[in-house]
């Protein structure tokens, strides 16, 4: 078995934790000793061991049976050790404290905090380091993390059910527009974001819970709540989850507020005026639209007020497909 190969395990892998590391990056590592692994750990669960910690613990018990010194064995880890003290310690300091001499990582950490201190801390203990293994998987696998720290803000995404006419509901009233297949789609949209922001206007009207229901392990997503006006805080919006409440009507000021937060995607779900704001403001980096065929009319409510303003909005067409009888599509930002 080659580096290649066990790099390639250890993402795979890490994917399975990626609802309840959130909003970390997931992160696989895996011990060898040759072509045999010692140990493989994961970050599973945010505020907990990180992957190269998970790890080194598993390989102490065949210490003496399998190997006898940790500078014998190689350690490939899907991105770089961290080198700060958070939640947990250092890994890198870690990593030098149990004897190892090679190391293979994945992906430089973007996090300004880590950012090739985790690799100087291994080179300048004498480690051999390599770098780069399969790269841009990691960054793939890990979209929001890199996102967020490349361009200093969290990544975007609106999501918006529209009906065949291009309504968003009917006036004062509560419908259902896209099936349930697709409302249950939603619920795996939002287990994947680390925030979900709405507007007074659909708190008011929708009395929405908008948290995840889905049938694995999550973090719930953190909910942010944008309203000039009186609101009751008793609504099921707000159980069992942390609020952000803004008074404020500036989307950017709201944005970079969480710049530098551990929030690094957000999910915007609300009308057709915050949607257009967000828009307008070209801060949209993703836009997922679920569309039934229901038509509702004169008595609906414009999604947009233009044909075609996905694409006057620098949009393309990332991937479409049906769920039950509605149509999703996903448009990313053309860059």
């Amino acid at each position: 078995m080659n580096y290649e190969e066990l790099m390639l395990r250890a993402i795979t892998k890490a994917e399975k934790y990626k609802y309840t590391a959130k909003p970390n990056p997931v992160v696989g590592a895996i011990i060898v000793n040759g072509n045999e692994i010692i140990s493989e750990g994961y970050h599973e669960k945010y505020g907990e061991n990180h992957a190269e910690v998970n790890a080194i613990e598993q390989a102490y018990k065949y210490k003496g049976k399998k190997f006898q010194s940790f500078s014998e064995l190689a350690l490939i880890c899907t991105l770089e050790p961290c080198s700060h003290v958070g939640k947990t310690g250092s890994c890198a300091q870690f990593i030098v404290k149990t004897g190892f001499k090679q190391v293979i990582i994945g992906a430089v950490d973007p996090n300004p905090k880590v950012a090739g201190r985790g690799i100087k801390i291994l080179e300048d203990n004498n480690i051999k380091v390599e770098i780069g293994l399969f790269d841009a998987l990691v960054e793939k696998q890990n979209k929001f993390f890199f996102y967020k720290h490349k361009n200093k803000k969290p990544y975007i995404t609106v999501k918006i059910a529209s009906s065949f006419d291009g309504m968003s509901h009917i006036n004062k009233e509560r419908v259902f527009i896209t099936s349930e297949s697709s409302r249950n789609d939603v619920q795996k949209i939002r287990a994947r974001h680390d925030a979900i922001l709405t507007g007074g206007n659909t708190l008011r009207n929708d009395d929405p819970k908008m948290d995840t229901r889905v049938d694995f392990a999550i973090n719930q997503a953190k909910k942010i709540l944008l309203t000039s006006k009186p609101y009751n805080n008793e609504l099921d919006f707000f159980n069992n989850t942390s609020v952000d409440v803004f008074k404020i009507n500036d989307l950017n000021e709201i944005i970079d507020s969480y710049k530098n937060s551990e929030i690094c995607s957000i999910l915007v779900e609300a009308g057709p005026k915050l949607v257009n704001a967000f828009l307008k403001e070209e801060m949209v980096d993703e836009l997922i639209v679920y569309t039934s065929k229901k038509i509702l009319g004169g008595k609906g409510v414009n999604w947009f007020d233009e044909d075609n303003a996905i694409e006057n909005y620098g949009f393309k067409l990332e991937s479409s497909y049906k769920i039950d009888t509605d149509l999703k599509e996903i448009f990313i930002k053309d860059e």
